[in-house]
């Protein structure tokens, strides 16, 4: 009996590991990776580096006090963020904060901080949705039905397609993580789909991209060319890659090769070895996340770790299947491992939910 309770203390071990190794491959990847871009930016080979360092220490606070703290007083705190950042999702428009970047106003920049608000969203809606269907039970598809549709409104307004479907289909993953009706699930699915679609059609770039998958030939120059510098760069890997630092593609063919397009960096540089670490990497971490929710008798916790497990797992194969040319180029970095502080930060909290969920499980 004392052994149990030893255990309800201790996080998941396999799980925290996990977490730790694709933080650490992501700070290797970046070193190697952003030494070009570095360079030309501010004439010094560690800048972004050293700003994802900064970064990753932020978010380590983040997730030792989401680790720390009663996951009841999460929840509880969690309503007045979730509120906050649904408020900023549209103050990005504001003149004073608004920051724009290649035609999209995501970001809010306060002189000494740029973060983008979507990022966060994501980790509080999450729970805040969990809370909801924990809360109303079999009388939950209504809030569910608002709180989703509000935070779509959001994302429509912000142009970001990419973020929408994450945060929709993680909502989605939770609702039928609740044991919802299948009448309920199913019309959830009817409407998803015919959103989806809606939303592709309004915007002629993502119809572009939805053409070029299915005949990225046609315009190598334009349309086709970020696909097609992917795949030279993962195919030029091979087996074991051609060394860490030695990519060539960095050196301004492959666009955003620190952000969206780093896997196929780490893939020139390691291979088809290190690209298989790293995706069993992130099987492990979805192995470890969904067994925990499994174990679960709480049901907000398990939901909570349902979302975190869906979202930051589909987040990464999302991302290395739009560099494989499986699914259109999107603008969704990869967690743990793509520069950007807004992403890793929130993903850093996230690890420290989970692990505090893991000890009460």
């Amino acid at each position: 009996m004392i052994k149990t309770e030893e255990k309800k203390h201790h996080p998941d071990l396999v799980l925290l590991a996990a977490l730790v190794l694709l933080v650490l491959t992501g700070f290797l990847v970046l070193a190697t990776a952003s030494v070009p871009y570095s360079l030309r930016v501010a004439d010094d080979p560690n800048y972004f580096l050293v700003r994802q360092l900064q970064f990753g220490a932020i978010g380590l606070i983040l997730g030792f006090i989401g680790y720390k703290l009663p996951l009841e007083k999460i929840k509880k705190y969690n309503f007045l963020i979730f509120i906050g950042l649904l408020a900023l999702m549209f103050c990005v428009f504001l003149p004073v904060w608004s920051h724009e970047a290649k035609g999209a106003t995501r970001w809010i920049d306060l002189g000494f901080f740029r973060f983008q608000p979507s990022e966060f969203l994501k980790l509080s809606a999450i729970i805040y949705l969990a809370a909801i269907i924990d809360k109303f039970k079999k009388k939950s598809l209504k809030p569910f039905a608002v709180i989703t549709a509000l935070i779509a409104a959001s994302l429509l307004l912000q142009k970001d397609l990419s973020t929408l479907i994450i945060i929709c289909s993680t909502a989605c993953v939770i609702y039928f993580c609740s044991h919802a009706p299948l009448k309920q699930i199913l019309l959830i699915g009817c409407v998803g789909i015919l959103a989806f679609a809606g939303f592709v059609a309004m915007e002629p770039y993502r119809l572009q991209r939805v053409e070029t998958l299915f005949n990225p030939s046609q315009d190598l120059l334009g349309s086709g060319y970020h696909s097609q510098q992917a795949l030279f760069s993962i195919g030029s890997g091979q087996l074991f890659g051609s060394g860490l630092g030695l990519s060539v593609q960095k050196f301004g063919f492959l666009p955003e090769s620190i952000t969206d397009s780093i896997f196929a960096i780490f893939a020139e540089e390691t291979g088809f070895i290190g690209c298989s670490f790293l995706v069993l990497l992130f099987l492990l971490f979805a192995y470890r996340v969904f067994s925990m929710a499994k174990k679960s008798e709480e049901l907000s916790y398990k939901l909570m770790a349902c979302g975190i497990g869906f979202w930051i797992t589909a987040q990464a194969f999302i991302n290395i299947c739009s560099m494989t040319g499986l699914i259109p180029v999107s603008g969704i970095p990869l967690p743990f491992i793509s520069n950007g502080g807004s992403h890793l930060i929130a993903e850093l909290a996230a690890a420290g939910v989970l692990l505090n969920i893991s000890k009460n499980v």
